[in-house]
């Protein structure tokens, strides 16, 4: 008997579209995926999809690109609803019920950074409608790749300062050094974001152990293409690998 898993290596840290673009890159159908999110029902926005390299490593880039519409860019959103959008789509139970355990874990670390009721707060930034496709595309991924369990390397995060609408603040930011309590980490010195709260939500909620490469059998790897051009390739690999189960 053989246990089917998937590993995210992330070399570079991890983001919720580098998290797709793997996916994707692993074998996930293009546009089966892209029907499933179009069950969301959300407007404001389109995806781009393409092939792309890093430090020569070919991967593949996803993008949300939101339309610029000034009302919809203050529309601030909290939990109750983003659960609403999840649970009114057309989408699976597996897929509402692990887009709304992702968002539950970035809600409930805002809340303790800012000192509010998980209720109180307002996804100014997380909640943007970009931040909704790379969690629920991630839950539609993760249901069609139809696997056993997952893991995760330790997470290489950044130094340095990022600007967001608080203003400049330490990396990693403090919503994502809350999420990433009990989850082995390390920094190579990179002066950039490496992991962000969307990315560090998506794996805690997905991982079941933070682990270097376990023994396995290879058997698909992608790529998925960040955005930034580093001195290390900002790219999130993953891996589906297979192991025979020891009989008991």
């Amino acid at each position: 008997m053989e246990e089917r898993f998937l590993y995210f290596d992330c070399l570079s840290g991890i983001s919720g579209d580098m998290t797709i673009g793997a996916l994707l890159d692993l074998g996930v159908n293009k546009e089966e995926f892209i029907k499933e999110l179009n069950k969301l029902n959300l407007d404001g926005y389109e995806i781009q999809i393409k092939k792309g390299k890093k430090n020569g490593i070919t991967g593949t880039d996803f993008k949300v690109i939101i339309k610029n519409d000034e009302e919809s860019n203050h529309v601030h959103r909290n939990l109750h609803d983003i659960n609403n959008i999840i649970d009114n789509s057309q989408l699976n139970e597996n897929v509402k019920k692990l887009s709304k355990e992702i968002f539950k874990i970035v809600a409930n670390a805002e809340a303790k950074i800012h000192d509010k009721e998980i209720d109180n707060i307002h996804f100014h930034e997380v909640g943007a409608v970009d931040s909704i496709v790379d969690i629920v595309g991630t839950a539609i991924c993760i249901d069609k790749l139809n696997i056993d369990k997952v893991y995760a390397s330790p997470l290489h995060i950044g130094t340095g300062f990022v600007n967001c609408a608080h203003g400049n603040i330490p990396v990693p930011a403090p919503a994502t050094l809350e999420i990433l309590k009990d989850i082995p980490v390390y920094s190579k010195g990179i002066k950039s974001e490496l992991v962000t709260p969307t990315g560090a939500a998506i794996v805690k909620a997905l991982s079941e152990k933070f682990i270097p490469i376990p023994d396995m059998t290879l058997d698909e790897i992608g790529y998925g293409l960040g955005k930034k051009d580093l001195e290390i390739a900002n790219v999130l690999r993953v891996i589906i690998g297979k192991k025979k189960l020891k009989k008991v």
